[in-house]
């Protein structure tokens, strides 16, 4: 046998020795392990700085089925008396880049500027000065301490002499949703001695009416208002941001021409069942077809007539004669994709269908993928369901292969800045400086088999117990909730100052805006605040609320969908 000394492949040192050969390998695996660990935490490292949490919005269809109807803190998911909609996904980070307004930004009035002996101090007052436009921003910016302004649109006259109506758009400092607000009140003005403006008093919300734009036709910052410095580079955050207040103008778009109907190519979805479903069962399928549309690069039918689920009605009972713009946000629709009016369609594929040699290519299996239909010349096509359900759901056109090819484009669907508006007017009476909690009562306090505490957590004594160490006493409480009877807080008023939506139903009664533009879109007939509404303004008031508690995960540890139904914690 060879001694390992003498093989010519290794030199004569002393750590190859045979009795070094063990603490050579051990230092080997040490280095190695070591070399291992630091490029781990190199990889670690880079991830964590570089990692984005998934975007809810393009997983596969189970798993955003499962996001939209989680059991989670939100006590108004899973029950599917309101779903998320477009704006609901988008980050309150967006509005980091515009540049809010200081009082610092105002120029102060040199008071000696105007401190003329023979001054008129009861001339009418001039909207237009620049001068009293600082004044009027330095007064709004010191009166309203819990919320950020964006923009300030000039004064004009008010009702009289001494008043005049400004706008701005704002946010509150600690919102959490993507979205921009307007208001517009009446400032009354008058002069000092020495003929500088003083502001006398300010309106209640949307008191200055001369102030509001009707239309919105000019380019962001064209109007001539306020904005701070570098505003400019936040013009294109700024757009994409809903903004409630503006005018809305959900006007059915009209077809121009024959040249431009007879041009276009057209999808349309025909039957089905999805009619009288849950409001998200709804959404779910309305964007599998736009998502579809999109996907074929063609114009969407969409009938705009909608049923409201009766969980959702008053009579318990399925009501049509709904419209799309009761719920949603048509004219962000309109203007974001291409969609054309059901009715419409028809009466122009009547007039032009021969004369323009128009075809319709028809589609009677969802199993027939939008992937198929890609090279498809007709003028239209038209998917026709039938009567079996699940079969004739329109998301069954979304299901399979298709599901990692069509991404529905949530981001298309708002909910209505109609409603917004008065969750807005709520929001502003109680200065935006509220808390707010969510307290589930209704059918699910009477089934103690599956929430055995409920009823006694939701007792106003429990309620002011469980606030205790949240809610300071004294603030203002906004309370949403299913009990019908509202009286049944009363004791909480000892230590808080609670509201109710109700409290606030001139905001949709017959003398509100809300009542008469729902009016126009209904031929001139008013319509109910019906059941989601309500929901829909509750929920989002609540979710204004500084603080926010909610019943399953503050109040009580019953589960939201009954017993045994908690998600696991680590």
């Amino acid at each position: 046998m060879k001694r390992w000394g003498t093989y010519s492949g290794f030199p004569r040192s002393g750590g190859l020795r045979p009795e070094n050969l063990g603490q050579n390998a051990l230092a080997m695996i040490g280095n190695l392990c070591f070399t291992l660990f630091v490029l781990g935490v190199l990889i670690f490292t880079i991830i964590a700085a570089t990692y984005q949490p998934e975007d809810p919005l393009f997983h596969p269809s189970t798993k955003i089925t499962n996001f939209l109807v989680s059991t989670s803190n939100a006590t108004f998911r899973s029950d599917e008396s309101v779903l998320k909609t477009g704006e609901d996904f988008m980050s309150s980070n967006q509005t980091a880049f515009a540049a809010f307004i200081n009082v610092t930004d105002v120029l102060v009035i040199n008071v000696s500027a105007n401190s003329e002996t023979d001054c008129d101090r009861f001339a009418p007052i001039d909207c237009t000065d620049s001068d009293l436009f600082h004044v009027m921003m330095r007064a709004t910016i010191e009166q309203f301490k819990d919320i950020h302004f964006y923009k300030f649109g000039k004064p004009v006259r008010g009702s009289n002499d001494s008043s005049c109506d400004m706008a701005w758009r704002f946010r509150p400092k600690e919102g959490k949703r993507a979205a921009f607000y307007k208001d517009y009140r009446r400032f009354v003005i008058s002069r000092t001695e020495n003929c500088t403006y003083t502001v006398d008093g300010v309106g209640e919300y949307h008191s200055g009416l001369n102030a509001r734009k009707k239309k919105k036709q000019a380019k962001h910052g064209s109007d001539g208002g306020f904005e701070p410095k570098g505003a400019d580079s936040s013009a294109v955050a700024v757009t994409k941001l809903p903004v409630v207040g503006d005018a809305v103008n959900d006007t059915v778009p009209v077809v121009e021409s024959e040249s431009t109907f007879s041009s276009g190519k057209y999808l349309i979805y025909n039957g089905g069942g999805d009619r009288c479903k849950s409001m998200n069962h709804f959404l779910w399928s309305f964007l599998c077809s736009l998502g579809e549309a999109q996907y074929l690069n063609r114009t969407l039918v969409m009938d705009l007539s909608m049923c409201l689920s009766s969980m959702y009605t008053s009579s318990h009972q399925d009501e049509e004669g709904k419209d799309f713009r009761y719920y949603f946000d048509f004219e962000h629709l309109r203007e974001s994709a291409s969609v054309l009016e059901q009715s419409q369609f028809w009466t122009e594929w009547g007039k032009w269908q021969k004369q323009d040699g128009l075809s319709l290519h028809l589609v009677e299996d969802f199993r027939v993928t939008p992937m198929q239909l890609a090279d498809i010349k007709d003028t239209l096509i038209m998917r026709k369901f039938g009567t079996v359900e699940p079969d004739n759901y329109w998301y069954r056109v979304c299901e399979g292969e298709t599901e990692s090819i069509i991404q529905r484009p949530w981001h298309l669907v708002w909910k209505s800045r109609r409603l917004l508006e008065i969750v807005s007017a709520i929001s502003s009476r109680l200065n935006w400086d509220f808390d707010s909690v969510h307290v589930v009562r209704g059918e699910k306090a009477k089934n103690t088999e599956l929430w055995p505490n409920l009823a006694r957590d939701t007792m106003p004594e429990a309620i002011i117990s469980s606030l205790r160490d949240k809610v300071d006493d004294g603030r203002d409480l906004y309370i949403a909730t299913d009990e019908p009877d509202t009286s049944f807080f009363d004791p909480l008023k000892d230590k808080y100052r609670i509201h109710f939506l109700d409290d606030y139903s001139e905001l949709w009664g017959e003398q509100s805006e809300w009542h008469s533009e729902m009016k126009a879109i209904n031929n001139g007939n008013p319509i109910e605040f019906d059941g989601y509404m309500r929901v829909e303004v509750d929920t989002e008031v609540f979710l204004r609320g500084k603080k926010q508690i909610e019943t399953f995960s503050d109040l009580t540890k019953d589960c939201k969908d009954g017993i045994n139904t908690c998600p696991a914690t680590s």
